[in-house]
């Protein structure tokens, strides 16, 4: 059964970022992965990732102003954009953190794909971690750059970057253009992570219109090798809604 990471970003958010990840492994996720760590001390999250044996998965890139929901495809915004990849970058190396998802932003248009492309040499450049970007649904992130996996597959051909690879967050793609488990065969290659979260509710990922039973299964049939981030709103809090863990891993 696929390896399932604690999205830190959203469970556990009434605790400083360290207890998150000790809860986390309290609960029996072998991993964690996060949003924005920056205002959390590096010495602290490294030391709670030491003594729970938990790797760090990725960290996102800043998201600058109000709306804007990352920088990287903002046109006339190339040094904000580098200075937070190189802060992303820095704080990744100081915890290991394995991925780093550099946000596009709300952009359209040819000169918004050049500033992205752009962003993404440097940033792939500047690392030898995994470097992701993800597509968005038009109703979370309305006008955000990048909305869907075939976007995001012609921008990671068109660079032919070893280290640029695709979030594949099932709940954003459900959304924008669903046929789940044809997506995920056909991406396998270019996948660098996963994401679930129920639709259309974004709650724990045992109620709606994926059946992530079936997804969890094809993964592993599939041969993805990497792990399956838990990024849900829980719909009573994170304790109380764990048990779809055991509903969503059961065996159909």
């Amino acid at each position: 059964m696929a390896r399932l990471s604690a999205n830190l970003g959203f469970l556990w958010t009434e605790l400083a970022l360290p207890e998150a990840v000790r809860a986390a492994a309290r609960a029996g996720f072998g991993a964690v992965e996060c949003h924005w760590p920056y205002q959390t001390a590096e010495a602290d999250l490294r030391a709670a990732l030491q003594e729970t044996g938990l790797p760090l998965l990725g960290l996102n890139t800043v998201r600058g102003n109000p709306g804007e929901m990352g920088l990287a495809a903002l046109p006339g915004r190339e040094a904000e954009a580098r200075a937070a990849i190189d802060q992303a970058i820095a704080y990744a190396d100081a915890v290991d953190a394995a991925n780093i998802h550099v946000m596009a932003g709300t952009a359209s248009g040819a000169a918004a794909a050049a500033a992205f492309a752009q962003n993404l040499r440097y940033a792939c450049a500047a690392t030898r971690r995994t470097v992701l970007i993800e597509p968005l649904n038009h109703r979370d992130a309305p006008g955000y750059f990048l909305q869907t996996s075939a976007q995001a597959l012609g921008i990671i051909t068109a660079l032919g970057l070893a280290n640029l690879k695709l979030m594949f967050d099932c709940y954003h793609l459900q959304i924008m253009e669903g046929d789940l488990s044809r997506r995920l065969e056909a991406l396998l290659p270019h996948i660098g992570h996963i994401q679930i979260a129920a639709v259309p509710s974004r709650a724990e990922p045992d109620e709606g219109e994926v059946d992530y039973r079936h997804i969890l299964q094809l993964v592993d049939r599939i041969g993805y090798e990497g792990w399956v981030g838990a990024e849900y709103r829980p719909r009573a809090g994170t304790e109380a809604g764990l048990g779809w863990i055991g509903r969503v891993t059961r065996v159909l």
